[in-house]
């Protein structure tokens, strides 16, 4: 697939607008407003690195040295993964053993975001 990222992209942005719609017409009034909170901070964190993942897409068609692109997209997957799929889990669930997992997809967006500071750093205009 000659750009894997434009479609996880696409994918994910689908399934946020999805998940959120979800939180706010059906599930919102089963929640607290502690947990509804909690979900609405997945949903943010997921849309902002959907987006985050639709740039990389776009740098990987205009650049040369894809590798540390490619790992920051991988990155900014495993953080909407763990961090934003923790979250709405724990969230509906209530089991907050779940919250210790969002930690590792915050650290997973941190190194996404690190990636893409050296990718800015070495890129020639």
């Amino acid at each position: 697939m000659k750009n894997l990222f434009m479609t996880i992209a696409a994918v994910s942005g689908f399934l946020v607008v999805g998940i959120g719609a979800f939180g706010a017409h059906v599930i919102q009034s089963s929640l607290t407003p502690e947990s509804f909170a909690t979900f609405q901070t997945g949903v943010l964190y997921h849309m902002v690195h959907t987006l985050a993942l639709l740039g990389i897409s776009i740098l990987i068609t205009k650049s040369q040295n894809i590798s540390i692109l490619n790992a920051s997209g991988w990155f900014f997957t495993f953080g909407i993964v763990l961090f934003s799929g923790s979250l709405y889990l724990l969230s509906i669930s209530g089991i907050k053993i779940l919250g210790a997992i969002a930690p590792f997809g915050g650290l997973s967006f941190l190194c996404g975001w690190s990636c893409l500071i050296r990718f800015s750093i070495k890129v020639k205009n």
